[in-house]
Parts: C-alpha cells; structure tokens; sequence
C-alpha cells in the first residue's frame, strides 16, 4: 500500500457518518450530481459539498466542471464520479476444494483473477493458498499493486464478521477458526471475513441488482442451501450473523442427519451431495452429480424423485423466507442453477402452495454466479468494511 493509498484509506475511516454517506452514494450510484446526492442521503447540499472536497482533493471522486448537460436553460449540472482505479480489492472465495481469488476496482470489475486447488481443508492450507494466489494476483497487477486497499474473504458457515472467526463450517470442517487474524498476519492490508453468500448479497446490493430494487433475497443451490437477504436498503446480518439461513429449516425427513449434525434440515436432502447419496442408495451404486442429472433427465424414476424432494423443500423453504420478509424479487444462484430445469416445476408449485398472500407475487428468477462472482462479493464486502 502507497502513500496515496494508505492516505485515502484513513480519510474513508475517519470519515463523519455524513461523509461516509456521501462516499458510499457517490460509490454505487456514480456519476451523480451533488444534489441527487443530498436527495439520496436527507443532507443539506452544503454538508454534501463539505463532504466532497477531500474525497476530490485525494483523488477518490472526480468532479468536472458544472455543465448543462440536457442543453436546458437553469441551474448547470455538477456531476461527481468514483474515481474506480483509486483503489484495488482483492476478494477470494473459499471452496472445499479450492480457493478463487479477484482484484477489483472501487466499482468491483474484475482486474485479474486466479484459482489454487486445496490438498485438504486444513485452515493453514488454506491460508497458504490464499497467500499464493494473492500473490500472482500482485505480480498481475503490475503498477496498480500499489492501491490494493483490503481483502475480503468468504466462506460458507456461521462466521463472526466482527471478529473474524468462522465458528462453523460444516463444509470446511472448521469450528472457532480466528481466519482473519491467522491472514493479517502474512498480507499486509486489511482482512473482512465474511459468509459466503452474505457477501455474495453485499455485492448484488452495492453493484447489482440490489441498486434498483428495495428488497431481495438470494436463494444459492450447491453444495450447501443458503440464503442472503437484502431488506429496505441493506443487507441483513442478524444479532448473531445467521440470518436467512433456510437450508438449516427442519422440512425433510428427521430420519435425514445433515452435515450441521441436525435432523431434517432442507440442506440434508436438497443440498449436491444429499442428491448424490439418494440417487447412489436408491441404486445401489456410487452416483455422481454429473450422472444423477443425466439419469433425471432420462427420465430414470430414483434420480427424478430424489431432484423433486430437492425442489419440494426449497420451494416450501423460499415460501417460508418470503412470507418472513416480504422481499419483492428471490434471485436463484449457486452451482445448482444450471441444472435448475430439473428444480423450476415442481420449486414454483410448492412456492405457490405456502405463499401466503399477495406473498405469492414475489418473482423467482435465476442468475448464474460463477466462483469469480462469489470472490467479487468478497471484495464488495471488504469495501463495505472499508466505508463503515
């Protein structure tokens, strides 16, 4: 980190709660004038113009002269702009197996990305690998390694953003891990650790889909069933940092135990891996993903029945989120998505069945996230980290 960056870093965390909302509009919502600016943010466009003169001067906003730009007679128009190569942030999203990590700018496009497969899970391998990867992320970067800001780290579980420790990850096989400690002690900027999908929401929020609707959740199929909420404006942690974990709703069968060590979560029967288990005991035969897919789309009975149950109980578990929340839009993402023509039928049915009410008007919709997406939502939670 270099001198104009580390200066920038100290003015965004010093920064009032009013210039921290100024910076923070000005951010997901660039270019802007200063008084849609005050409109946004219930300031004075005196507070706003005193708000935006440092964040000008060390060289985070950029505002060109004040013109008319519609050609229309009246007051000129002043237009700010984040200045999204003032800064980098590297985000790495942490899988079983390995870990993917991007440098982004201010706005989160992706500069570079990198990926390392995992031996194992061990948490000092995996800190190894992050150590790795960030480091061919730096050698890619060139000149612009001077601006890496922080790094924001997501994995899946109960994690404690505050203090940096993942209390349990049943895909990780961690408990109590202090990752962002153990990290800051090899990379020298600023560690967030953040649960996978809260981060991945924190992105659709500042960058995404999150800009122009008030309410949303993300629904992610995979390996594990999770769950993100964004509500009236922000992204929902909860006292305890589990909110809209729907995959641990006890809908399935009790008799099924889910890798969190309790009974008849959704995640026991609808998670990748709960599919391939009731599709090889069906058959009598180890049976892959790849190939109960194939099965279901042949029409083979077992494999059909088990991505029915599958759809069955997230379709009654997003039922369950939205009668809760009330969000208008639930986005479907996660791996699962592509195989999504076996879940939609029979997800809307029982979503339409539990829906209460106008609830019943929430749309579903899919967007595939690729792992780059889920690190891309690490580094918008590392700039989240950095803004408040």
């Amino acid at each position: 980190m270099d001198h104009d960056t580390a200066a920038r870093t100290t003015l965004i965390r010093s920064a009032s709660d009013a210039g921290s909302r100024v910076f923070e509009t000005i951010l997901t919502r660039s270019p802007i004038s200063r008084i849609d600016i005050a409109r946004q943010t219930g300031l004075s466009q005196a507070a706003v113009t005193k708000a935006v003169a440092p964040l000008v001067a060390a060289g985070l906003v950029d505002s060109p002269p004040a013109s008319h730009r519609d050609g229309t007679p009246g007051r000129p128009v002043s237009p700010v702009s984040i200045v999204v190569e003032s800064m980098v942030m590297i985000g790495v999203k942490v899988n079983v197996d390995e870990v993917i990590a991007v440098a982004t700018d201010l706005a989160t496009t992706i500069l570079a990305s990198e990926r390392r497969a995992l031996p194992d899970d061990d948490p000092h391998t995996v800190l190894d690998a992050i150590v790795g990867v960030v480091a061919a992320l730096e050698s890619r970067l060139g000149d612009s390694v001077a601006a890496v800001a922080g790094i924001g780290v997501s994995v899946s579980g109960d994690v404690d953003t505050a203090a940096g420790v993942v209390r349990e990850s049943n895909i990780m096989g961690w408990a109590d891990v202090p990752f962002a400690d153990l990290l800051a002690q090899r990379l020298p900027w600023p560690v967030t650790l953040e649960n996978d999908v809260h981060a991945l929401t924190i992105g659709e929020h500042w960058f995404g889909v999150g800009l122009g609707t008030a309410s949303f959740a993300i629904v992610t199929i995979g390996r594990g069933i999770g769950s993100g909420l964004h509500l009236n404006g922000e992204v929902v942690s909860g006292a305890f940092g589990v909110a809209g974990e729907i995959g641990h709703l006890p809908l399935a069968d009790p008799a099924l135990v889910c890798p969190c060590g309790r009974r008849g979560c959704v995640e026991a029967a609808a998670s990748t891996p709960a599919i391939e288990s009731a599709v090889s005991a069906a058959l009598g035969r180890p049976v892959s993903i790849a190939e109960a897919v194939e099965l279901a789309h042949a029409g083979e009975p077992e494999a059909d029945a088990a991505f029915r149950e599958a759809a069955r109980l997230i379709g009654t578990a997003i039922a369950t989120l939205v009668n809760l929340t009330g969000p208008e839009v639930v986005i479907i993402g996660g791996e699962g998505v592509s195989n999504f023509d076996l879940f939609e039928k029979t997800l809307r049915d029982a979503f339409e069945t539990h829906a209460f009410g106008a609830a019943v008007h929430c749309r579903i919709v899919t967007r595939p996230h690729t792992f780059e997406d889920w690190a891309r939502g690490a580094a918008a939670a590392a700039i989240q980290s950095l803004v408040r």
